[in-house]
């Protein structure tokens, strides 16, 4: 794989060329901006930027000023070789958090390791309904320590509005949810984002966040998509990484919460 190549593709496919990723978004390009807005319990956020030292404040303060006019918490999603090279530090200076860093991890489906099964005991299953969603809530919950009200919502939405391109699958074991994780598809995009996989205390280990991946990488395959791409978390990185996985970047979430 021809790793800035495919860097500058999933620049233009999925950053640049974005689309809205659930119903009621609204991605648009403003000046040298892609940002996408939707409700408060969605993603708002920037996607993509091609900025100069000249212009980045103006742009900052811009985006600001819409979310803000919204009442909207936002992100400002910012890659390790985005411009201006201080663009961190702006956004900080005018008032925004930044996250922990994360690694842009992409492969190609057809290039990863042959995928491994779930341990006995464990089976994978596809979420359908609400019950299933509230499932992965849960376990988002446990893994993450962080509420998972606005994860429920936003995948219900997506269930219902068009249950091809969100995928979530639930890992359990006898009916105990013990894994879950979500793979977000768009239509006639060639990458396929894995996102949210995360496994129980107890359980970690077992080769259960493995087999999720593979199962999402075959359902990625059957709806044409040629890479599947992974905000990696350091915990995260060294398994992809054996999976075939290669890190082309990071990334770090910069958030701007509004004044009550």
């Amino acid at each position: 794989m021809d790793h800035a190549a495919v860097l500058a593709l999933f620049d233009r496919d999925m950053r640049e060329g974005a689309r809205p990723d659930g119903p009621g978004a609204r991605v648009e390009r403003v000046g040298g901006v892609v940002r996408q807005t939707c409700s408060a319990h969605g993603w708002n956020g920037v996607v993509w930027s091609a900025l100069g030292t000249a212009d980045a404040d103006a742009a900052i303060a811009e985006q600001i000023a819409h979310f803000t006019g919204l009442s909207r918490e936002f992100e400002w999603k910012l890659y390790g070789h985005d411009l201006p090279a201080d663009l961190g530090q702006r956004l900080v200076a005018a008032g925004f958090t930044p996250g922990p860093d994360e690694t842009l991890m992409i492969a190609e489906v057809d290039g990863l390791a042959p995928g491994t099964e779930p341990p006995e005991g464990v089976r994978v299953v596809p979420v359908t309904d609400r019950a299933g969603v509230g499932q992965v809530a849960g376990v988002h919950e446990k893994v993450f320590g962080t509420d998972a009200s606005r994860l429920r919502r936003h995948l219900l939405d997506r269930l219902t509005a068009d249950p091809d391109t969100a995928v979530a699958v639930l890992a359990l074991a006898g009916e105990e949810p013990v894994s879950a994780a979500r793979l977000e598809l768009v239509p006639g995009a060639r990458f396929g984002g894995l996102w949210g996989g995360g496994t129980v205390r107890d359980w970690r280990g077992r080769g259960i966040y493995r087999a999720l991946v593979a199962h999402r990488a075959r359902v990625a395959a059957d709806h044409g998509c040629r890479y599947l791409q992974v905000d990696a978390s350091a915990h995260s990185r060294p398994i992809l990484e054996r999976l075939g996985f290669a890190a082309l970047t990071t990334t770090t979430p910069y958030v701007y919460v509004p004044a009550p």
